[in-house]
Formats: C-alpha cells, sequence, structure tokens
C-alpha cells in the first residue's frame, strides 16, 4: 500500500523558510564568526530538503533534484580544475612571471586601473568567456597591480568590470546567447539593444577607475617595489617574448570558437613546452605543480605573495562552495519553491517599470537562491516572457533585463559559482572585490532607471515579427562550459 503524502505547492512562508536559512546563516556564520560558507550552506539544503518532505515530495525525489543540481554545474567544475592548472604551469613555466615583467615596465600607475578594464574588456568579446579573461590575464593583471601598490580588491573591481562587460556584449559568450533564446528573440538584436545599458554602465565604470587610479597611484605606488620584483623576476625566470605564446594561444582557439575546456587545456600544454625547453623544468615538478600548485621561495616576499598559487588542489575549497549551492538551488526548484515566490512577486508587477523591476529582482534572486548564473538567466527568462507578450512589450527587452541582472551579478555572490570561482581564481574574497566591481553592480541599476523612465522600451507593434515565438517556448539549452 502506498502511504506516500499527496505532492502540493508549498507556501509562501515554507519557501521563505528555506531561502532565509541559508541567505541568514551564511550571513551570520561570515560577517560574525569568521567561518567558511559551506557548512551552514548545507543546513540550508538541509531545511529547503524538510520543506520539501513537508509538502509531499519524498526523499527519492528531493536527492534526485540535488543530483540533478550538482551535474548542472559539472562543466564549471571541469573548468576550474583546469584553470587551477593553467595558473600553476604558467607561473613555473614563466608565463605569469613575464606578463608581470612586461606589464611593471609598461604600465604606469596614473593609467593602471582604467587600461585594465579596457585590456580585460577587449579580451572577454573577443573570447567571449568571463571566466577565461579573469583567469588568465586577469591573474597578471592582479600581479601588475599588487606590484604598483595598488589594494588588490581594487584590481579585482577592474579585472571583472571589464570582463564582464566583454562578455555580454560578445556573440560568442554562451550567456549572451542563452538570453535572447530563452526569451525569444535573436543574438543581434539582443545584443544591440543592451548596447544602451551596457554603455552607460561602462561609461561610469571608467570615469570611476580613471579617478580611483589617480588616487591610488598618489598615495600607494611604490615604485622601489616594482624596481625589487623586476629584479627578483629576472634572476628567478627566463623573461622571454616566447613565453607570452600560451595566452595568445588561449586567445586565438577562443576566436575560433574552440570549446572553453580543450581551449584552455592547449594553453596548457603549450605553457609545458615552453618550461620544459626554456625554463628547464622537470616532468616531475610540472606534475606537482599542476596538482598542488607552484611555491615561490625568492626570498622576495612580494613576488612569493605573487607567484605561491595555483594547481588543481587549489580549486577544491571552491568546487566545494558550488557542489553544496547546487544541491540546495536543486531542491528549490524541483519543489518549487522558488515558483511560489516568483509568483508572488509577479502579482504586483502592474506598470512596466514594476514589471522590469520584477524581472530584475527575480533573476538576482535566483543567482542567489540556484547559485548559477545559467539558471538564473532561465528562470527570469521563462518566468517572464507570456507577461512581456501580453503586455506588448517586444521580448528583447526582456533578454537585456535578464542578461543585465543575471550575468554580470553571479560573481556578487559568494556561493554561486560565479562568485566563488572569480574569489577562487583572483584570490580576493566575493564581498572584498564587490564594492570595487562597478560595472556589475551598475548594469540592473541602469536598466531598472531605463524601465521607470521608459527608455528604449520597445513595444511588439514596433516590430511585428517579434510575434514569432515570443511567448513560446524555447529550448533550455545545457549552457556551454565556461564563462
Amino acid at each position: 500500500m502506498n502511504t506516500s503524502k499527496p505532492v502540493r505547492l508549498p507556501t509562501i512562508p515554507e519557501a521563505v523558510v528555506s531561502l532565509l536559512s541559508l541567505v541568514v546563516g551564511i550571513g551570520i556564520s561570515i560577517a560574525f564568526f569568521g567561518l567558511d560558507p559551506q557548512i551552514p550552506m548545507l543546513l540550508g539544503v538541509g531545511v529547503a530538503g524538510l520543506v520539501a518532505w513537508r509538502c509531499g515530495y519524498p526523499y527519492e525525489v528531493i536527492q534526485d533534484a540535488m543530483v540533478k543540481g550538482i551535474a548542472n554545474a559539472l562543466p564549471a567544475i571541469m573548468i576550474l580544475l583546469v584553470i587551477g592548472i593553467l595558473i600553476g604551469v604558467w607561473i613555473v613555466s614563466g608565463v605569469v612571471p613575464t606578463l608581470l615583467y612586461y606589464g611593471l615596465t609598461m604600465l604606469s600607475p596614473e593609467i593602471f586601473l582604467p587600461t585594465t578594464l579596457i585590456i580585460c574588456a577587449i579580451t572577454s568579446l573577443a573570447t567571449g568567456t568571463s571566466w577565461g579573461t579573469s583567469g588568465t590575464i586577469g591573474v597578471a593583471l592582479m600581479g601588475i597591480g599588487a606590484g604598483l601598490g595598488f589594494p588588490l580588491p581594487v584590481v579585482a573591481g577592474a579585472v571583472l568590470s571589464g570582463a564582464y562587460f566583454g562578455d555580454k556584449m560578445s556573440p560568442l559568450s554562451d550567456t549572451t546567447n542563452l538570453a535572447p533564446a530563452m526569451a525569444g528573440t535573436d543574438l543581434y538584436t539582443h545584443i544591440r539593444h543592451m548596447a544602451n545599458t551596457s554603455s552607460i554602465a561602462f561609461g561610469l565604470t571608467l570615469l570611476i577607475e580613471i579617478v580611483l587610479g589617480l588616487k591610488y597611484s598618489a598615495s600607494n605606488a611604490d615604485l622601489g617595489n616594482v624596481n625589487e620584483i623586476l629584479a627578483t623576476l629576472e634572476s628567478n625566470f627566463a623573461i622571454n617574448p616566447v613565453m607570452l605564446i600560451p595566452p595568445i594561444v588561449v586567445l586565438a582557439v577562443s576566436w575560433w570558437k574552440v570549446p572553453a575546456l580543450p581551449g584552455i587545456a592547449m594553453g596548457v600544454l603549450t605553457a609545458a613546452l615552453i618550461g620544459f625547453g626554456i625554463q628547464g623544468v622537470s616532468f616531475e615538478a610540472m606534475m606537482n605543480i599542476s596538482f598542488g600548485g607552484y611555491s615561490s621561495e625568492t626570498g622576495v616576499a612580494s613576488v612569493d605573495d605573487l607567484l605561491s598559487r595555483g594547481g588543481m588542489e587549489s580549486m577544491l575549497y571552491t568546487i566545494s562552495i558550488v557542489f553544496v549551492a547546487m544541491m540546495f538551488g536543486g531542491i528549490m526548484e524541483r519543489t518549487n519553491q522558488l515558483k511560489v515566490l516568483v509568483a508572488k512577486i509577479l502579482e504586483r508587477a502592474e506598470s512596466t517599470g514594476s514589471l522590469i523591476f520584477s524581472t530584475v529582482m527575480t533573476t538576482l534572486a535566483a543567482n542567489v537562491v540556484l547559485c548559477d548564473q545559467y539558471m538564473a538567466i532561465v528562470m527570469g527568462a521563462r518566468t517572464y516572457a507570456e507577461a512581456y507578450a501580453e503586455r506588448g512589450i517586444h521580448a528583447k527587452n526582456l533578454s537585456r533585463v535578464v542578461e543585465d541582472s543575471g550575468t554580470v551579478t553571479a560573481n556578487l555572490v559568494p556561493w554561486n559559482s560565479g562568485g566563488a570561482y572569480q574569489a577562487g581564481v583572483l584570490g580576493v574574497s566575493t564581498l572584498a572585490y564587490l564594492p570595487f566591481n562597478f560595472f556589475c553592480w551598475l548594469s540592473p541599476l541602469v536598466t531598472l532607471a531605463f524601465g521607470y523612465f521608459n527608455i528604449n522600451i520597445t513595444r511588439i507593434d514596433d516590430d511585428p515579427g517579434a510575434r514569432l515565438d515570443q511567448a513560446g517556448s524555447a529550448p533550455v539549452a545545457a549552457p556551454i562550459a565556461g564563462k
């Protein structure tokens, strides 16, 4: 006899309890006790599971939801592991030291921050990957910034602002392709429509970086420290333009649309060959560093701090956060706890401005709860596609809003896969770089302003062809690995 309870939708209070158990638990643990987030997050998973069980979902369904949540993150986890290897191999092979050396000799403190923003924007625009940009060029710029005396959170903010601008405006980006597919419009219509809000947010960010660059260069630049770093790098590594080949390879294969994982692997192999041939690194040392990272022992603290990093092992902490976060997100999605919260929000969205506000808040909440930017974009777009169509609002408005509030905010949430990844790669905690990641929190504010002041809001009547499949059910494609 089947004695299981009938499944029902969770109530609003039940769904709120699950959400608060995660957010409040993590907030208190980090802010007051300085704890790592994994165990508080796991407690949130337990509460979400209990709420699901109370709603009639059997344990088998809850477990399957957690497993599928983790499965969604596996492409990102594979990239995390390979990026860890890349950082270690690029250091021991002299790639990162060479980038640091040339960067310190060419970039003056006054222009460093705006230059960092522009370099990362161009790199990400050309490759379509914010993750790849921060994990390669961004790592080198972090070292250069530290050598010039800039606080690392400030440098990380400039790196990520540029990387995410290029990511969301690149036709090669997976999220830039995913957003219009989910909203019911085409790629280039989506990109053109985003140009208005993105250019404003980027312009404001550039102005802020110029001001910050002048401020920190006047007070913190230590040219004596720079000269010491240059001399140390020269005495411990072969500094040679040949070392620039691996970054060029990574950029080239990204431009040719080689998937992220094999593309990054090619950068690793190219650097390893250079390490064997020019730096004289042994096979055994290369293998050990690929797993455990590089340990710098030059005797110069600033250089050792810059170069002691990388390896597959360095990413395990970040991966543990992603695992637990996706378990929580899987339960919330599969057992409809997020759905009831969104439905409540939609009841109050009467004007165009309030509809866009609801879309932004839902997408942000999905980044917090589902812990994955792909799922946040899918949730925001598919939840509101019908509402936009019913109110005669062109689907490109929806695709812009979810990208302005989904892609760029994932890295602002410490337990989101984006936030965990960027913190792990750049060596700066999410909450530390958040205030300086200007582009990523200005973007949703600009898109909200456009909504409330009815700026750049296109109606379906202005483009009758947009009626086709605007509210239709677009397939939820598997995300392309490698933001």
